[in-house]
């Protein structure tokens, strides 16, 4: 089968090199390199990377409007596109140059979560499943039609990270497995239960530990590794990374013992913080290098 593949970030490259084993992937569409590190070079997309690894032909157009652009995607002669994460709306022309389409891998079960941060959100709700909907795309957000999902547990310690990397292999084998039964029925989403997974705001790191420890302990998983929930520690921003709900009580912020912190109801444990400037470490060496005060900020 012919597939254009279109993605940008680390959660689309295990779905691009398993399509690449199995089928002919004509071309892959990505976001332009952009500026990063201290010298603001321009930097490949993860899924650029993957591309050359791989040898397959790269475009990273700033957009799909252009008749130009919309006619050499329609050249291309693809039997369907595959789209994860790509980051870019696609124009009716393009949605409908395939044989079959485009197919979007999104990292949630449909209608809950459409949007932007699936996966961060799915947490901080306290969702204790998600998974990953393979859905035919069509103009609206997310609305389209679902031909199959995969679902997997929110452990009680899982990260964003976590969840991520769980998420994105679950998508590459079930895309493989969806194109392989082309063409296919797929169910409308039910009216009901729709959610929106709105974008991450910085605002909603900073750590309030008048709120309940359970509503901590999801802000700091849901936003671990980016942008990470933050709390003073005296003077310096720490982000912290990883934890969970812990026995005890105190005054909101009252330091309990070691890294157990004190919430509005119940406490939390810090597993894994990252100081400013420094890698993300265990409490356990975060605590040989900073001494806690009696109440964090």
């Amino acid at each position: 089968m012919r597939v254009i593949f279109m993605g940008t970030p680390d959660f689309s490259v295990p779905a691009l090199r398993a399509i690449a084993t199995q089928h002919e992937v004509v071309a892959v569409y990505s976001q332009p390199p952009r500026a990063a590190g201290r010298g603001q070079k321009p930097r490949p997309s993860p899924v650029q990377r993957a591309a050359a690894e791989l040898g397959l032909p790269v475009r990273t157009p700033e957009r799909l409007k252009s008749v130009q652009d919309q006619a050499e995607f329609a050249d291309l002669g693809a039997d369907v596109a595959v789209v994860v994460a790509y980051g870019l709306i696609l124009p009716p022309a393009v949605l409908a140059a395939p044989r079959f389409g485009c197919l979007n891998i999104h990292a949630s079960l449909l209608p809950r979560w459409r949007g932007a941060a699936p996966i961060h959100r799915a947490i901080m709700a306290g969702d204790a499943e998600t998974g990953v909907a393979i859905m035919q795309m069509e103009a609206g957000l997310d609305t389209g039609p679902v031909l199959a999902e995969a679902r997997t547990p929110i452990g009680p310690e899982d990260t964003t990270a976590d969840l991520h990397n769980r998420l994105a292999e679950m998508g590459a084998a079930l895309i493989v497995e969806q194109l392989e039964r082309l063409p296919q029925p797929a169910r409308p989403q039910p009216a009901e239960g729709v959610t929106y997974a709105q974008k991450i705001d910085k605002a909603e790191a900073r750590i309030d530990w008048s709120q309940p420890a359970a509503q901590i302990d999801r802000q700091i998983r849901g936003l671990s590794p980016f942008p990470g929930a933050w709390c003073l520690i005296g003077d310096e921003r720490v982000k912290l990374l990883r934890s969970r709900l812990a026995p005890g009580s105190g005054a909101p912020g009252q330091v309990l013992s070691g890294f157990t912190i004190a919430c509005g109801e119940g406490a939390v444990e810090v597993l894994e913080a990252q100081r400013e400037g420094k890698r993300p470490m265990p409490a356990i060496e975060i605590l040989r290098g900073l001494t806690l005060p009696p109440r964090l900020g």
